[in-house]
């Protein structure tokens, strides 16, 4: 004879192991901010020995909330847009939020009007929408929109509709650049990304304004399209031409990757004769050769306040949206400018 089913925990068995009432645990369970530490301690550990897991469909019932949040992505496999939506679902996750990711194309304006309309047709409580470049962000402002939704790009303003948040991007670029000068180099370049992605932009005027607060003037910068091919390329020319910098602020790890590989090929030396230093901390970047300086983002970081402050919107309650930080990760393709010279 078959064994009956086991009863699935509920979240009165949760309350009555952990010795609290119903409405506390609910409160962990949604992170409100009413509950001790010690407290909400012991309930996470409570509902992790007994397998708790939320029913998502009472909660809808009970509190007229699906707990399924929405992202909208264009789908880019660029190191930045993929890191993102990957933070992202594991953050709601752990919050007890499924996801339903939509992902749209060019022409923006008709795609991203139908997914919106899909995800708010599906029931979600809030919108993400990871827009890195300019045109996908013009297709969300301009939505008619019925539930609250956020955009994450860099330097963004908010509007009446949409709220943004990011990363502080420009201020990883003015450590990168900053980090070259300190080194005591004058002549620092800019290997960009395309201007069409907010990227690109932000991670530009912080080059600029470190530069410009040295009392430097910004010099050589050159667009591209942020491929490791495109900067080979790029590389050779400006060997070509005689014109390979003192110092190089590389707009990513992959654009630093394609310069090292075309400066090499012609007996020219990271970081002996040119320093360089990269934007992301891809995986592998401390295995270039050399190891690359680098600014890496925080991912985990940006997704946990970026549904803190969609779940704030959703709740009609303010938080706060101060970007969040990235860090300098110093390593060995950049050396001071006497040494440079003494090479």
């Amino acid at each position: 004879m078959a064994e009956p089913a086991r009863r699935k925990p509920s979240i009165t068995d949760v309350a009555r192991i952990a010795g609290v009432s119903y409405q506390t645990v609910s409160r962990v369970i949604n992170s409100a901010p009413d509950v001790s530490p010690a407290t909400r301690e012991r309930v996470l550990e409570v509902i992790k020995e007994v397998g708790y897991r939320r029913n998502r469909t009472a909660t809808a019932l009970v509190t007229n909330r699906s707990t399924v949040l929405g992202i909208l992505t264009d789908g880019s496999p660029r190191f930045g847009p993929m890191g993102t939506l990957i933070a992202l679902e594991n953050v709601a996750r752990q919050k007890g939020y499924g996801t339903t990711v939509v992902t749209v194309e060019e022409p923006y304006e008709d795609s991203v009007a139908k997914a919106l309309e899909s995800l708010e047709d599906a029931g979600v409580d809030g919108i993400i929408a990871i827009a890195p470049r300019v045109p996908l962000a013009a297709a969300v402002w301009n939505a008619t929109l019925r539930v609250p939704v956020e955009m994450i790009a860099a330097g963004a303003s908010s509007t009446p509709n949409v709220f943004t948040y990011s990363e502080n991007q420009e201020l990883g670029a003015r450590m990168a650049t900053q980090h070259l000068i300190d080194l005591g180099h004058t002549d620092i370049a800019h290997i960009a990304g395309s201007m069409e992605w907010f990227d690109g932009r932000v991670r530009k005027r912080g080059w600029e304004a470190a530069l410009r607060e040295a009392g430097l003037t910004p010099g050589l910068c050159l667009e591209g399209d942020w491929s490791p091919k495109w900067a080979y390329e790029t590389g050779l020319r400006l060997v070509d031409e005689e014109r390979v910098p003192q110092a190089i602020f590389a707009v990513s790890d992959h654009t630093a990757l394609g310069l090292i590989r075309a400066f090499a090929e012609h007996g020219i030396r990271v970081p002996h004769d040119v320093s360089i230093v990269g934007f992301d901390d891809v995986e592998g970047s401390d295995y270039f050769l050399p190891p690359l300086t680098t600014v890496r983002q925080d991912f985990p970081g940006l997704a946990q306040a970026s549904i803190d402050v969609l779940i704030g919107a959703i709740e009609g309650r303010e938080v706060d949206r101060t970007p969040s930080v990235p860090t300098l990760v110093v390593r060995e393709s950049a050396i001071p400018a006497r040494l440079r010279a003494e090479a």
